[in-house]
C-alpha cells in the first residue's frame, strides 16, 4: 500500500513547517498570522500587477486625466 502524503508548507513568517491539518494553517501560530497581516497593512507587501481591465482603469482616472486619490 502507498502511504498518503501529509500536505505541509513553511510558515510565511518564521519558516516553521506547518501541516495542513493544523488549526492556524498556513501559519504556525496566531502570532505569525498577525505579523503577516501587519506587513500587508503597513505596505511591506504589495500586489504589483498592471491593471488590464479598462473599466477599472477608467474608474481610477478622473475627468482631468489625473489619478484619483493621489497622495498629498
Amino acid at each position: 500500500m502507498a502511504k498518503k502524503k501529509t500536505k505541509s508548507l513553511r510558515c510565511p513568517s518564521c519558516k516553521t513547517i506547518v501541516l495542513a491539518k493544523d488549526p492556524e494553517f498556513p501559519f504556525c501560530s496566531e502570532r505569525c498570522r498577525t505579523i503577516d497581516l501587519g506587513k500587508w497593512a503597513s505596505g511591506a507587501y504589495k500586489v504589483s500587477t498592471a491593471i488590464s481591465d479598462p473599466e477599472v482603469l477608467e474608474s481610477l482616472i478622473d475627468e482631468n486625466g489625473e489619478a484619483r486619490n493621489k497622495p498629498s
